[in-house]
């Protein structure tokens, strides 16, 4: 199956780029912000994020297609009935948290209260919490996939 094949390599490459940069985004650049005055931090997350954002959409999109596809080309549905594979719900859990939050939260909610944050500090202190918090959840997905396609358990 080359077709397979190739949506796995897609899969894998999307999640490298989407998870590796939430986790740049979060050990690098929100930590790098602390320097800056409170209120000039969001400012510059926004400039910084608005660059990683559409690749961020890209990738996430990429990750979801190419995982459905391997889903319906293998028949793999009858693993979200069987608790072994628990990664393939945390995979679909991690990925719709994602997609809701790059494709409806953070264009129609996180970007207004960013721009009239009044407690610019606490924002970004929450910001911070809230990226370590997506940060675990895909590296347990990634990990999780990664170990259990493989027959760790």
């Amino acid at each position: 199956m080359p077709d397979f094949a190739l949506a796995h390599a897609l899969h894998v490459l999307a999640v490298i780029l989407w998870i590796g940069g939430v986790g740049f985004v979060t050990l690098v650049v929100l930590p790098g912000l602390d320097s800056l005055p409170p209120g000039e931090r969001m400012v510059a997350f926004a400039r910084i994020e608005g660059r990683f954002s559409g690749q961020a959409r890209l990738w996430v999109l990429l990750a979801g297609l190419s995982g459905l596809w391997m889903c319906w080309r293998a028949n793999l549905w009858s693993r979200f009935a069987d608790g072994h594979f628990w990664w393939m719900h945390a995979m679909v859990a991690v990925w719709a948290l994602f997609a809701v939050t790059l494709f409806v939260a953070e264009p129609l909610v996180l970007h207004r209260r960013m721009r009239a944050s009044r407690e610019p500090a606490r924002d970004h202190a929450r910001m911070k919490a809230m990226h370590r918090v997506l940060l675990a959840l895909g590296l347990v997905a990634a990990f999780g996939a990664a170990a259990g396609s493989h027959g760790w358990y």
